[in-house]
């Protein structure tokens, strides 16, 4: 492809997209295809000769758009948004034509520089305390673009770590000077809310930390007495708390820690804060929504991801700590190649993350902040959230339904009266039918749907045709509850893989399923309570949901079974209660149900 050709190509790709995102609306938004569907359809070798454009682009609407979830549909509601603005799709198009890696000042001065301003620009647009801003050259804190929110609460943590491990070295230099940096970390602990999000467990995996989830309460905010006891409980034990994460905008509900309480004890007991407010973040550009973010000046950094809803395609994170040293402690390595006559004037941003390089992800939120101003990007998330108003308001209309959870912003959680099993049920068909997509979550033993207003595309009238859709699905599903059973053929659990071929894709997404399952890595089965025939077995598998639920060690260890059994479990679940049975499953009292309910020739042939 020379010049010539990129010019017309390119301007066929423009034309593409635009009528992509223009005619959104038109495609089913959750796909209908099956793991594994692409190998059928594309060669399973390169092409050893080039091959011409016209049959490579071609090959998208055949074969990439039939796998898509659309993001940008208005019925896209899984989730929270990840949405893109033609300013932000130029940004990157322009930072991907020049390709710099910023990994220093050096390596691009532009780069740096507009990243420096552009995180001065977003941190006082959701009002942030000076000390986090890039105010002076003497100032120590600052902002960086990172990839993830997941990302920079790792950072943050191995950070901390880092000042942990020295600050205990300073306070018992004679006493336990002999102990090395590993044996000091095995005694560190951070603390989250039981709502915090996956990542804030990934990244105590990665740091060696042990991790306390603390109990949250009926609004699904951190119970500080609760943190409180545990900090002093571990203290007991000549344990060492170190890192707290504070959660504004849970996944789940979108609930919000308090963090003018939660503050304060890390004052005291000198622990580093980190906030985690990817989705709710950017609503602080908002005055109206600041009022979650009372109680920042306490903490030590903060992140939030403009690319879920400020219309800045990902990969976007903002991130900013009061003390960036305690980055460089963590993360500086400085060999002679990567030294250039302004270190120590300019910022080397390669010290203030994991890789070294670094994408020009400033200039994407550059072109979207001027191209909306302040005003154009406050009225898009005000919108958003009239939507989930309006979506809320037809909820409660409708006495079938719960809303277990209080609305904040543009999220709204919702349930059937007839409990998880119904609920569950309602989902996987609104997923299957493929027009609408949502994904569950669990609030306390509760299966709950979360719909979000997402998309910049998404109406009013997108709204109420989302509802009917709803309410049509939902009668459905009582009205078959009330007349038949889902299985109630004796030993059905056993051949369910033959006759559950149409059973969809989105049948477990929550992080521990509410209905017992049965899986054996290719399918997927639910079991009701009342079904009669097969009580023994549900009375075994809900006796061993209770028993197990909340055991992290057992958890841990089926996990580890899972992944020493090479399965390949592509359900969007971690099946913990469904992981145990699996592997207990040979001990268990199922066996015996088995033996008393087939004959010796029925189960050698099962």
């Amino acid at each position: 492809m020379d010049f010539a050709e990129y010019r017309l190509r390119g301007k066929e790709m423009v034309d593409y997209i635009a009528d992509y995102l223009e005619n959104i609306r038109d495609r089913r938004v959750y796909p209908n295809v099956k793991p594994g569907y692409m190998s059928q359809l594309i060669p399973h070798s390169a092409p050893l000769d080039a091959e011409p454009w016209d049959q490579v682009f071609g090959d998208v609407e055949k074969y990439i758009m039939p796998g898509i979830t659309h993001w940008q549909s208005p019925y896209m509601h899984a989730y929270f948004p990840a949405l893109n603005s033609f300013p932000s799709l130029l940004g990157d198009m322009l930072a991907d034509a020049i390709n710099c890696l910023g990994f220093t000042w050096a390596s691009s001065p532009a780069c740096t520089e507009l990243e420096i301003l552009i995180m001065n620009w977003l941190g006082k647009m959701i009002g942030l305390t000076d000390e986090f801003l890039h105010s002076s050259t003497n100032s120590k804190g600052g902002g960086v673009i990172q990839t993830t929110a997941s990302e920079a609460t790792l950072i943050c943590l191995l950070a901390s770590r880092t000042e942990a491990i020295q600050k205990y070295r300073d306070e018992n230099e004679t006493i336990e000077s002999e102990l090395d940096d590993a044996e000091i970390n095995s005694r560190l602990v951070a603390y989250c809310s039981d709502q915090a999000h996956s990542s804030v467990e990934k990244a105590g995996l990665i740091g060696l930390v042990k991790l306390r989830y603390i109990e949250s309460d009926d609004v699904y905010s951190l119970r500080v007495d609760k943190l409180i006891e545990a900090i002093e409980c571990d203290k007991k034990k000549n344990l060492t708390p170190f890192f707290v994460c504070a959660t504004l905008g849970t996944t789940a509900a979108c609930a919000f820690d308090n963090l003018e309480l939660i503050g304060p004890v890390c004052k005291k007991e000198n622990l580093w804060l980190h906030v985690d407010a990817a989705y709710a973040g950017s609503s602080f550009i908002c005055p109206e929504f600041r009022k979650w973010l009372k109680g920042i000046h306490y903490a030590q950094s903060f992140a939030f991801n403009p690319s879920k809803w400020l219309m800045v395609n990902f990969d976007c994170t903002a991130m900013w700590v009061k003390n960036c040293e305690a980055l460089h402690r963590t993360f500086n390595v400085e060999p002679l190649y990567l030294r250039h006559e302004n270190s120590g004037h300019g910022i080397d941003y390669m010290h203030w993350q994991i890789p070294l390089s670094k994408r020009f992800r400033a200039l994407k939120l550059w072109f979207v902040i001027r191209s909306y101003g302040i005003k154009g990007l406050q009225n898009h998330i005000r919108e958003g959230v009239k939507r989930a108003q309006k979506f809320e308001s037809l909820v409660r209309s409708d006495s079938r339904f719960l809303i277990p959870a209080i609305r904040h912003l543009g999220l709204v959680v919702f349930s059937l009266q007839h409990g998880n099993h119904l609920t569950e049920r309602l989902l996987k068909r609104l997923n299957t039918q493929g027009d609408i997509h949502c994904v569950p979550a669990a609030l306390k033993d509760k299966y709950v749907i979360r719909f979000t207003v997402s998309s910049q595309y998404t109406t009013d009238d997108d709204i109420v045709k989302d509802w009917c859709k709803i309410e049509n699905a939902a009668t459905i599903i009582i009205s078959e509850h009330e007349t038949t059973k889902f299985l109630n053929v004796q030993g059905e659990y056993l051949t369910a893989a033959k006759k559950l071929g149409t059973f969809g894709t989105s049948l477990l997404l929550s992080n521990t399923p509410m209905s017992p399952k049965v899986v054996n890595g290719s399918f997927a089965a639910i079991f009701e309570k009342e079904d009669s025939v097969l009580s023994p077995w549900t009375q075994w598998l809900n006796q061993l949901c209770n028993e197990t639920k909340f055991s992290p060690n057992l958890q841990k260890r089926t996990r580890g079974d899972l992944f020493r059994s090479r399965k390949q479990f592509s359900l969007d679940s971690r099946l913990n209660v469904v992981h145990q049975m699996f592997f207990r499953i040979n001990s268990s009292p199922l066996l015996e149900f088995v033996k008393n309910t087939m004959n010796e020739d029925e189960i050698k042939e099962e």
